[in-house]
């Protein structure tokens, strides 16, 4: 396999013959149809033009990283456990549904990704000290990166909730995570360079219609009451940019709308609906899983560095929009 090199608008890329450039992320594309190639990608190191130091090449890498992905068998977070493998990290992802996540693992051991996972309930405090024991015995004491990606809804008028509803919500969306941050700490801090990413929501932006609780990892919209879950990942996201900076682990979130996932099917069936929510978003589309996780992947990245206790949304333009009428 030889070198290419391709000059697009100005900027010299750098790739294998035969490989698919991907334009918008400027590096290497490893995806073949909707799957990563079969294989480990190359070393960024191992490509580099001359005139180009190894540091500026590991600057966009994640080669001997480790990760841990929660709810990596479905939407977004599938895109995620994808999108590091294919910057170079080691993921260990988790999902309730044993089935899933075998046929995920398989999906993956096929594509040759090495992707190791757990059953976990993260609703349920043991099996999250269960998860984060297996995650420091398979990398060895040390973590490089946690998406905290899992969330639940149900959708059901509030007066109709019960305690134990609300409490398995609360559980799963925010307690869950909680949690999960502090077992990870020590493992973070142990690995010297360590990276957060919580999936929130532009519910911590904007007000929704309002008639049902709706989780934290939003991926689905009806009628919302409760925007607690998000804002508090969205603060809990900049208290741990500050008080585990000394130890060099950042903190960041990512806020989407609308994403194109097998969640979001049913709601967007309604076409009255899904014109609502076209004419409330300036890019006249839903998102796709790949739009989140190439930013999760870049908040991850050496590259960015010197961002912490950032909420990004991936909104195409949604929380911007005011008064902006598409007829003159």
């Amino acid at each position: 396999m030889s070198l290419r090199l391709e000059l697009v608008d100005d900027l010299v890329l750098l790739g294998w013959e035969g490989m698919e450039v991907d334009l918008l992320q400027r590096r290497p594309s490893f995806v073949t149809g909707t799957h990563f190639a079969t294989g480990p990608a190359p070393s960024p190191a191992s490509v580099v033009s001359p005139g180009t130091s190894s540091v500026e090449a590991t600057t966009w890498s994640l080669r001997g990283m480790t990760a841990l992905v929660t709810g990596g068998t479905r939407g977004i977070g599938h895109a995620i456990v994808e999108e590091l493998v294919g910057f170079g990290a080691r993921v260990h992802t988790c999902c309730r549904n044993e089935r899933e996540l075998d046929g995920c693992l398989s999906e993956w051991d096929n594509l040759g990704f090495g992707v190791t996972g757990s059953v976990c309930d993260v609703s349920v405090r043991s099996q999250r000290e269960e998860l984060m024991s297996t995650v420091s015995t398979l990398f060895d004491g040390k973590l490089n990166i946690l998406i905290n990606n899992v969330g639940r809804n149900l959708r059901k008028p509030v007066v109709d909730f019960t305690a134990a509803e609300f409490s398995t919500l609360m559980a799963t969306n925010f307690e869950s995570v909680f949690h999960i941050s502090q077992l990870a700490y020590p493992l973070l801090k142990a690995s010297g360079v360590g990276s957060i990413v919580f999936t929130s929501s532009v519910l911590g932006f904007v007000s929704l219609k309002s008639m049902s609780v709706q989780g934290a990892n939003k991926e689905a919209y009806k009628e919302i009451l409760f925007i607690c879950d998000s804002r508090s990942i969205n603060q809990l996201t900049k208290t741990l940019a500050c008080e585990w900076a000394k130890d060099n682990i950042r903190s960041n979130a990512v806020a989407p709308w609308y994403i194109r996932t097998s969640m979001v099917e049913q709601v967007l069936s309604n076409k009255e609906y899904l014109e609502e929510v076209y004419s409330r978003t300036p890019l006249r589309r839903l998102g796709d899983p790949k739009e989140v996780s190439s930013l999760v992947a870049f908040l991850c990245l050496p590259a960015s560095s010197y961002i912490t206790g950032q909420i990004v949304c991936v909104d195409g333009g949604m929380c911007v929009n005011g008064f902006y009428p598409r007829h003159d």
